[in-house]
This record gives C-alpha cells, structure tokens and sequence, in this order.
C-alpha cells in the first residue's frame, strides 16, 4: 500500500459504502448500530487514556469469523483506530 493512499480522504460514497457494510454484517450478528457506536465510544474512552487517537476516523466492526476446529461462525469485533501519538493521550 502507497503512503499516499493512507493520507487521501474517503469519498462520501466509500464512506456511505463502508456504512453500509457495517450495518449489513451487525444486523447479521444481531446488533444494533447504536450498540456499535456504544462499544466504539468505551473502546475510544479506554484507549485514550494511554494514547491520542483520531475518534472521528476510528472504524469498528462485527463479523462472523470460523472457530478453529468447529463448523460454526463466530461473531469478531474488529476495529481500526488510528493513533496520533504514542504519548498518553487526552
């Protein structure tokens, strides 16, 4: 991946795609897009007590991943935080 691609802007429609994506897989798992901004803000309240982050363009969700050794999916948060400095945060 180029640097200058980390660095670019979304469109709105990449964000409204993105947007869309996630509530398709939380209604999949069976949660609410409320729910997800809930854990999205505990999860950016924790993180920045040890460093900065940028919460505007934090992005989380939930998918449904294969459980090694078993046939059934299990729901996995993901989330892509990005960090403005290591130093402890706000």
């Amino acid at each position: 991946m180029k640097i200058k691609n980390l660095l670019r802007r979304k469109k709105s429609n990449e964000i409204a795609k993105d947007r869309l994506k996630i509530l398709l897989i939380s209604d999949r798992v069976n949660c609410s897009q409320e729910m997800l901004e809930m854990i999205k803000q505990d999860i950016a309240k924790v993180i920045s007590k040890y460093m900065k982050i940028d919460t505007k363009s934090m992005e989380i969700q939930i998918s449904k991943t294969e459980t090694k050794g078993r046939n059934a999916k299990n729901p996995s948060l993901y989330a892509n935080i990005p960090i403005l400095d290591l130093n402890k945060g706000s």
